[in-house]
Parts: C-alpha cells; sequence; structure tokens
C-alpha cells in the first residue's frame, strides 16, 4: 500500500532532519558499559541495598498498586498526602504537591499562574518545560536574560514598574543547568529582587531538578544550601534524576498549592503516580533525610575533582590538535565544575561520542537546538558508582580520538599532496 499523503509529508520532514544530522532515535545501552551519561548522580538506581530498602518498605503495608485515577477523583490517598508534608519538611517549606513529572510541574506553574499583565523573566537557558508552559501562558511579557548575568536581569527589571501592585514579576531560574553543570548566582538574585521590588510582587521560581540529592544539608538542595528556604516563592524537585524514581514536588504556600489543585490541568486530567512509584520516592528521602546518601555525595565529589584533573592534562593536546578547518578538536573545562556535568565541546560531538560508545563509554553528543549553535558538545555526566579506574580509561579513550582525529591530513595538506601527484 502507497504511503498516505500525510505520511509523505511526515517522512519529508524526517528526511530533511536526517539531511541535517538532526534525526533522533531511541537508544539502549548495550550490557557492561560504563554510564557517564545518565542523570543517576548517587547512583541509587543500581544500589543494592537500596533496592532493598525499597522493596522492605512496599511489602510492609500492602496496598492496590495502580492509583486508579487522577488524584481530584480516585488517584488521592492518605500516603500521598503524608508524602507531600514529610517532603515539604525536610525541604522547610510550607506545603508540597506531588507531580507526575518535572516537566507537568513546569508546565502546570507557568501556564495558570501568570495572567494578563504579569511579567515573566526567564534564564535564557532555562529547561524546554518552562518554555512549553510559557507558549500557554496568559502573560505576553515573557523577557529571557542573559545566562546567569544579573546585571542583564537587573537592566530588564529596571524597565518593569516596581510601583504597580496590579502585576506580579516571575523570574524563572535553575540551581544547576542540565548542558553546562554551571550554578545560578541564587543569593545575588534573590538580593535583587527584593531591592528592586519591597512591595512583594516579584516572586522567584527556582527549578532545583539537577540539585536534588546533592547540594545541601542531606542534599535538601541548594535553595537550602544558601538558606534562602523563605524568600524564594516556588521551587521545584524532581525525583527522576539523583534519587531513583521519577515524579516531581512544588513547593510553595497553601494557596498556591489550592490554586494548582483548581487550575492546573496537568495535575487535574491525569492519572496520578501509582503506589509502588510513591513507595520509591519516600525510600529515596528516607536515604536523604537519615544521611545515608552523604557518603554517595561525597564519594561523587571526589569523582568529579578526579575528571577534571585528568582532564586537565589533555587541556594542551586538545588546544593545540585541530580538524580540517583549523578547529580545535574538542574544548575542555578550564576550571573545575562545582557539579557533575561536563561539557567537552567539540565541533565533532557525534564522531567523539561514537568513539567513546564503541569504547563502551555511554556518552551522548548534545547539538542544537538542544544547545546554542557553536556549543556543540558531548555531555559528560558522574555518578557516586563510577570508579577512578573507570574514569581514567574514559579520558585515555578521549586523548586516543583526538590524536587519531589530529593525524588525518588537513584539507591544505590534501591539495598539496594531489599537486604532487
Amino acid at each position: 500500500m502507497s504511503p498516505s499523503p500525510l505520511e509523505q509529508r511526515l517522512a519529508a520532514l524526517l528526511e530533511k532532519r536526517r539531511a541535517q544530522s538532526k534525526l533522533r532515535s531511541l537508544k539502549s545501552s548495550p550490557p557492561g558499559s560504563v554510564d557517564f551519561s545518565s542523570n543517576d548522580f548517587l547512583s541509587l538506581s543500581t544500589n543494592t541495598k537500596f533496592q532493598e530498602d525499597y522493596l522492605t518498605t512496599l511489602n510492609e503495608n500492602r496496598r492496590p498498586l495502580g492509583s486508579t485515577g487522577s488524584r481530584l477523583l480516585d488517584g488521592n490517598s492518605d500516603y500521598a498526602e503524608n508524602l507531600e508534608r514529610e517532603i515539604a519538611n525536610f525541604h522547610g517549606a510550607e506545603t508540597g504537591l506531588l507531580t507526575n513529572s518535572g516537566f507537568d510541574a513546569n508546565v502546570s506553574i507557568f501556564t495558570f499562574i501568570p495572567r494578563m499583565g504579569d511579567v515573566v523573566v526567564y534564564d535564557e537557558l532555562i529547561h524546554a518545560s518552562v518554555h512549553d508552559g510559557l507558549k500557554q501562558c496568559r502573560a505576553k511579557n515573557r523577557i529571557p536574560f542573559k545566562h546567569n548575568d544579573v546585571g542583564d536581569l537587573r537592566r530588564i527589571l529596571e524597565q518593569i514598574d516596581s510601583t504597580s501592585t496590579h502585576r506580579t514579576v516571575f523570574v524563572a531560574v535553575e540551581t544547576v543547568y542540565s548542558m553546562d553543570g554551571d550554578l545560578a548566582p541564587l543569593t545575588e538574585i534573590v538580593q535583587l529582587m527584593e531591592s528592586m521590588f519591597p512591595n512583594n510582587t516579584a516572586h522567584l521560581i527556582v527549578d532545583e531538578a539537577h540539585a536534588t540529592g546533592i547540594y545541601g544539608p542531606n542534599g535538601s538542595g541548594r535553595v537550602c544550601e544558601l538558606g534562602l528556604e523563605k524568600r524564594v516563592s516556588i521551587r521545584l524537585h524532581t525525583f527522576g534524576k539523583a534519587l531513583a524514581s521519577n515524579g516531581a514536588v512544588i513547593l510553595c504556600s497553601p494557596v498556591i498549592r489550592l490554586y494548582l489543585i483548581n487550575y492546573a490541568r496537568p495535575l487535574i486530567y491525569t492519572t496520578f503516580m501509582s503506589y509502588p512509584n510513591l513507595v520509591a520516592i519516600r525510600t529515596s528521602y528516607t536515604w536523604l533525610r537519615t544521611g545515608k546518601a552523604n557518603i554517595l555525595a561525597a564519594n561523587l565529589y571526589n569523582l568529579i575533582d578526579h575528571l577534571y584533573t585528568q582532564l586537565h592534562t589533555l587541556s594542551v593536546l586538545a588546544s593545540e590538535a585541530t580538524d580540517a578547518v583549523g578547529v580545535p578538536l574538542a574544548t575542555l573545562p578550564t576550571t573545575c565544575p562545582e557539579s557533575p556535568i561536563f561539557a567537552l565541546l567539540s565541533p565533532h560531538p557525534r564522531a567523539l561520542a561514537s568513539h567513546c560508545q564503541a569504547a563502551g563509554f555511554i556518552v551522548r553528543p548534545v547539538v542544537p537546538p538542544t544547545v546554542p549553535e557553536g556549543t556543540e558538545r558531548v555531555r559528560v555526566c558522574l555518578h557516586s558508582g563510577n570508579t577512578v579506574e573507570q574514569i581514567d580509561s574514559f579520558v585515555a579513550c578521549v586523548k586516543a580520538w583526538i590524536m587519531k582525529e589530529s593525524k588525518k591530513p588537513s584539507q591544505q595538506d590534501e591539495g598539496q599532496l594531489l599537486a604532487k601527484i
């Protein structure tokens, strides 16, 4: 049967993406590969003791496995509400609202809370889920500021009438950015907003997705680490990264929580998380609250220092080795990251990633539009379960690729060679 007009149209779009080397596909990791890609920062997903604690908790109180409906119908439970209170107390927040994912949480926050006439100012590298929420947002004034640039944020805020009580200003940032692994200057942002909007008409919304579990007291996040709990209006913590589960919690005031329950469509019309999922979340927070995860986080930071030290030994080689058009093959971090995320910039991220994957290391190339043009990279993410030996082998693998690629004849060399023939 011949393709329908719809399939022909979709196939043409896919072929265009393939021609641009931007076609996405689902991938699975070969058995025995070394994980330098996932967000499983504390390696809890493969921690045998964590798995045992989870199964023990799951079996302590037999409940229906499925939630059976949305929270407003049949999906709610005393277990979920108690868990929300426990998580909110852990993070020093008034209340919490569980959601099925961080994506759902951000879409709910940014689609339904800002109203007509409000202003949303956001870091230009904010997560895609925030952008999706803003596309449906009633507030038409949506302004990006330069990444982590407090001066540029000040410039934008100065253009907003700070005396108006009919307009609310929202500023949206992440604490740890997933592509570069850098940290937001939270304290400076809070101080700036408080000085410019003393009438409490500006609210900071902070996404702690990549900070949960590895920053702050017992992994409570950067906001807690900096003592800003009462100066941030809304926080988002996700469970699918360091906490080996899935879902998220929105930390906020009781009024905002009740408002979202009434207006956030991703919450209202989605079947809620299952009981086994809630047990996994509670198990991860038990590990955080009791300090069990602290030793994992400490080991992770030792590995971060080691990877940076090893990559630093390649810095001269990487800066001198260029491709056929004279562009450096790789640009390595010049300072030690404050997170487990390393960006190995390269004009040939797919080639570098394929070389590493063939050697048994799971890393992924990241290209536009996920990152800006000219910042293509191989994203490397460390985990507590990685070893020094694995890191050393990975760095040796990167070195081998740089040396191999740098020995290829340049276009000028090839021209000279052809002229001699």
